[in-house]
This record gives structure tokens, C-alpha cells and sequence, in this order.
């Protein structure tokens, strides 16, 4: 088969931005160690280029949420590195388990009998503190089912870790107090925000994962995150408009004077949404050149006037620090990043 030429969008990962950002979260984790959460592709970066940076930066844990993220993962780290925190949700998810030495993270009283009824082993168990989604309700934590388990990471999760909420503080307390009646061997709270709540919040094991890829989640991490991710798109066709000339779907622009117009290979399929169209801009060099009308599939168009020098085939950055980026469009920085489509050549 013929090779296809270069694509016409890349993203281009800082490694040396990804490792130190790992660096300074572990060492922000005081005496705990910390894992990385690389579920949902990296968070849209790509475990293939993610992973080894972090294993060799001294990540020793890495998280998924689906076992069908399992396979991409084991080819680059040992299987009792891998955590699965949806847990066995089906007899073959715990075999599957079994069978690839990976650790599931118990949920519930259901998943408990299905780790067990397969030969059990060690597992991480999810106690819920107040978020209500996955994880044991306080309620069952003495359930004989349960004293079966051999606990390796005792876990729980915050809700608001990324406000100053007093719902942190309730949520620690009823984890230490949990943490009395199931035997473990480490316990692990804290996200990437947690982390920024201080050595309260570490125990033994932290969970990062949104400040990995350069999110800031609190302001306490600003000055030690750095950007990771930079998306880039290739210029298709330049046009002079004139005053009276529209612009994309609806019309929803039109020009007022005569303006020189690039048309780039960025749409909503690869994560630049429609959300953008009123507030975004791509950047060619220092020059800031501003979306016109609305963002389609695979296309945006942007005034370039300014840069008379940019030519088919140049490369517009997509300007994607997040705490930026996320104030100005509306999406959080969690969706600025798992939303990256596969388009991107990584």
C-alpha cells in the first residue's frame, strides 16, 4: 500500500514538559509516590508517546479506566503497573484480569464476587467519601465479602477538590476513619487538585492526571505546570473578500472591508468546537489571526490580513494553553483535551 503524505493537522507533545510536569507533582506529593492517570488515550495525547516519557521520568502506576485501554498500555509497562478503576463489572473482565496480571480497583459488593469467584488476588478497592459515582458505600465496608479482599491501594476520590469547599475536608475524614476496618497496604486520595491541598490529602499514593498534560486545576499549581500539548493545522487556500462578502455556514460573518481570508484543515471533528467560532483566534508567528463565522467539520476560516507573508501549506498554531484556552471558550480544560481528534498526527 501506498504511504498517505503528511497529514494536514500534528500535535506536538513537550516531553520534556510532560516529564517535568510528573517531576513536580511527585514532589509536590511530599513522602507519597505519585501514579498517573493516562485513561481515555492520555487524556487525548496519545499512550504511545505519553507513557514512555512518564515511565522513564520514575512513574511507577498508571491508571485506566476500560479494560479494552489494557493492551495499548502493557506494551510499555509491566502488568501489575496497570490499575483499572471501573473494576470487573462481568466475569470476563475478571478473568481478563487475571489472565494479564493487571489490578482492578473493586467498586462494589458485585465486583468483590466476581474478583473472588475468579481466583481473587490483589486488587485496590474504591471507597466512596461523598462523590457518589463509582465505589463502596460506607455502609458495606464491614461486609464479610470484603474481609476477603487483599487490598493493595485503599482509594477514594474528591469531588471538589478543585474549590475551596469544606466537602474536602469531610471527605479526608471519613476516608482515614474508613480506612480503619479494611486491611490495606497504601492508601491514595488525592488528584491532581487534591495534590494542590497539601500533605493531608497524599497519604501514600497520588493520582494525577489532568496537571500531567498541563492543566491547572488550582492556582496553587500554576508557577510548577507547564504546557504540553501543541496542536498545529496546515493553511488550505487563501482569498482576498470583499466588503459584502460572507463567510461559512449561515453567513453568521461578513466582511466590511476587503480582507485576505485563509481556510485551515481545524473543524469540530478534531476537537476544535463550535463553541470557539465567537472568541478564537490561531496564531502565525506573533500574529493573532481571528476566526470568521463558524467552525465546521474540518474547516475554520480566519483573517489573515495581517500577515501577508503566509503562504498554502504554512502552519497556524492553535493556541491551547489551558487555563487560558478554557476561560476564554467555556469547556473545561478536561474537554479541551480528551476531545483532540485522531486526526492529529501525534
Amino acid at each position: 500500500m501506498i504511504e498517505p503524505p503528511p497529514r494536514s493537522l500534528r500535535l506536538r507533545l513537550d516531553r520534556e514538559a510532560l516529564a517535568g510536569n510528573w517531576r513536580a507533582l511527585d514532589r509536590l506529593s511530599g513522602e507519597a509516590r505519585a501514579g498517573a492517570a493516562v485513561k481515555a488515550d492520555a487524556y487525548g495525547i496519545g499512550v504511545a508517546k505519553v507513557v514512555p516519557v512518564l515511565r522513564e521520568a520514575g512513574c511507577k502506576t498508571f491508571y485506566v479506566a476500560h479494560w479494552s485501554e489494557v493492551p495499548e498500555l502493557l506494551a510499555h509497562v509491566a502488568p501489575h503497573q496497570v490499575v483499572v478503576l471501573h473494576g470487573p463489572i462481568r466475569a470476563e473482565d475478571a478473568a481478563f484480569a487475571k489472565a494479564t496480571g493487571v489490578r482492578p480497583v473493586i467498586n462494589s459488593l458485585h465486583q468483590a464476587r466476581l474478583w473472588l469467584e475468579a481466583g481473587g488476588g490483589a486488587c485496590d478497592l474504591m471507597v466512596d467519601t461523598g462523590i457518589n459515582r463509582l465505589g463502596l458505600p460506607p455502609g458495606e465496608i464491614g461486609d464479610p465479602v470484603i474481609a476477603r479482599l487483599k487490598v493493595e491501594t485503599l482509594m477514594s476520590h474528591l469531588a471538589s477538590a478543585d474549590e475551596d469547599s469544606p466537602q474536602n475536608e469531610m471527605q479526608r475524614r471519613l476516608f482515614e476513619g474508613l480506612a480503619r476496618y479494611v486491611p490495606h497496604n497504601q492508601r491514595s486520595l488525592a488528584n491532581s487538585a487534591g495534590i494542590a491541598l497539601g500533605q493531608a490529602y497524599a497519604f501514600d499514593l497520588t493520582r494525577p492526571g489532568l496537571s500531567l498534560y498541563g492543566g491547572v486545576p488550582r492556582a496553587e499549581l500554576a508557577d510548577a505546570i507547564r504546557q504540553v500539548a501543541h496542536p498545529q493545522a496546515a493553511v488550505l487556500q487563501l482569498r482576498d473578500l470583499s466588503a459584502g462578502d460572507s463567510v461559512g455556514y449561515n453567513a453568521t460573518f461578513t466582511a466590511d472591508r476587503p480582507m485576505r481570508a485563509a481556510t485551515v484543515s481545524l473543524g469540530y471533528a478534531d476537537g476544535f468546537l463550535r463553541c470557539w467560532a465567537s472568541c478564537g483566534a490561531l496564531r502565525f508567528g506573533e500574529a493573532m489571526l481571528p476566526l470568521l463565522g463558524r467552525v465546521s467539520m474540518d474547516m475554520v476560516v480566519v483573517d489573515c490580513s495581517t500577515v501577508p507573508a503566509l503562504c498554502e501549506g504554512d502552519w497556524l498554531d492553535v493556541p491551547y494553553h489551558l487555563p487560558q484556552a478554557a476561560e476564554r471558550c467555556g469547556l473545561s480544560q478536561y474537554e479541551l483535551l480528551t476531545t483532540l481528534g485522531r486526526r492529529f498526527q501525534r
